[in-house]
């Protein structure tokens, strides 16, 4: 169905049905078009550089990797106006692609939902067929389509995905940056790492923004997932058999729990997404497209310790400050804003393995000596707040980082560790707060045997 440019734009709260109208690719662009009931169509754009001929082989691959990333980055349009009913005129998914989105809308779209004062438990149900749908492909039937032993190390300008690029360069794996989306800070960061590098463009309908004008629900997204199908297709185009995420253990905890429901601002970077769309590669795309998080055993800790001893390099140059990512709005005029909760837990987790005035150096001014900033630094402890709606660490190791500092001459005076030393860690568990625990890997993650080295790599760092 065409929508006429002339269809005026109605409140999309007010719509029945959510279209997945449909997707197509040609000459490196894929076009992804969905729509509120007979209203106008929202068309987004994904770029892929240079992108190289599709083989026959490769094709059906491409094409169930496609459908799906057109289905995944439907939640940014989707949650525009909730509707009751989700259409897919592409033709409805098997039952194991639909409960994969039926979770995805529902735990990725949690934070939404609960800022804006609405429960989704119930209310998503993408269409299903009983038998899988042809027009789905089968890694069974696809069998091993890469075999290229390389992999995709997504870049987000923070040290996470810089731990990650330099333990595949010390186990000598063949790697490439690759980010989605136009920020020169992530650019020049992923130029550091000396991989070679892949930008992905991706361009959102300017018609979400005039929703959003006329007042369309808002809110956060599982933007994890949308770039994992992303670099999906990427994976399949270019011929790399992993995607290497960096996403620690931390990011499968709950931000806050609401009327029974675990609310987890990170959900798309947690565990349960990963196992879920790992499996979903394997049986739908290509048997050997490994997807996973070769930080998953690691607590934001440990993570941050690898980083202070193996990224020097890129100590003047990274920033997890989110607000040099926003869409629209002002950006920090420095790397580091110093208010945001990115800004505020990266310089606590680092602290305990940084000189101090290596890392005065990194952000400009101490931000454990300001009395102002105690309420970020409470939520991120969970002391009088919840911890905050951020890709932060887990409360129970900020606090012991706090601890940590407590004990150290150099920092127990700063206001902020003075204070915790005096007022709050009196009323805490001190067996709770020491930091050896939270440098130990876990047991459970999907890292392939063949990552191994660069699993020792982080270990030993």
């Amino acid at each position: 169905m065409n929508a006429s440019p002339d269809k005026p734009l109605v409140d999309p709260r007010k719509a029945q049905a959510f279209r997945c109208v449909r997707c197509s690719y040609a000459e490196g662009v894929a076009e992804l078009v969905y729509a509120f009931d007979n209203g106008p169509e929202l068309i987004e754009r994904v770029r892929f550089p240079d992108a190289p001929a599709l083989t026959e082989a490769r094709k059906p691959a491409f094409d169930a990797a496609l459908r799906m990333l057109h289905l995944f980055a439907g939640v940014s349009y989707f949650k525009a106006g909730v509707p009751a009913r989700i259409e897919v005129e592409t033709g409805a998914p098997d039952a194991a692609t639909a409960d994969l989105l039926d979770a995805l809308y529902l735990h990725g779209l949690a934070e939404f939902a609960y800022r804006n004062g609405l429960d989704l438990r119930g209310k998503i149900a993408f269409p299903r067929r009983s038998a899988p749908a042809r027009e789905w492909n089968s890694g069974s039937r696809a069998g091993a389509l890469l075999q290229r032993h390389r992999a995709l190390v997504p870049i987000g300008g923070g040290k996470d995905s810089l731990v990650v690029a330099e333990a595949l360069k010390s186990a000598g794996i063949a790697a490439t940056a690759i980010w989605v989306g136009a920020s020169p800070l992530i650019a020049s960061v992923a130029a550091r790492t000396g991989l070679p590098m892949l930008n992905i463009g991706r361009e959102l309908s300017p018609l979400l923004f005039e929703y959003n004008r006329i007042g369309a629900w808002n809110g956060h997204i599982p933007v994890t997932a949308i770039n994992s199908a992303i670099l999906a297709c990427a994976a399949i185009l270019y011929r790399y058999d992993a995607i290497a995420f960096a996403n620690e253990r931390s990011a499968s905890a709950a931000t806050l729990e609401y009327e029974g429901q675990q609310v987890n601002h990170q959900w798309s970077k947690g565990w349960a997404f990963e196992k879920l769309f790992a499996d979903w590669l394997h049986s739908h795309v290509a048997a050997d497209l490994d997807y996973f998080s070769l930080l998953r055993p690691y607590s934001e800790l440990a993570v941050t310790r690898a980083f202070a001893k193996s990224g020097a390099a890129y100590f003047d140059a990274f920033s997890s400050c989110n607000r040099n990512f926003r869409i629209l709005g002002p950006k920090p005029a420095d790397r580091w804003c110093g208010q945001c909760p990115k800004c505020h837990f990266v310089f606590l987790a680092l602290a305990p393995f940084l000189p101090k005035p290596r890392l005065l150096q990194i952000f400009g001014r101490n931000l454990l000596d300001d009395e102002a900033l105690a309420p970020g630094f409470d939520a991120l402890i969970e002391y009088h707040d919840h911890k905050p709606f951020e890709c932060v660490g887990e409360a129970s190791e900020a606090r012991a980082a706090f601890a940590e500092l407590a004990a150290r001459p150099e920092w127990r005076e700063d206001a902020l560790v003075a204070r915790f030393r005096e007022e709050i860690a009196p009323r805490l568990d001190a067996s709770v707060l020491t930091l050896q625990p939270w440098l130990l890997p876990s047991t459970e993650h999907g890292v392939p045997e063949r990552f191994a080295g660069a699993l020792d790599a982080i270990r030993r760092a």
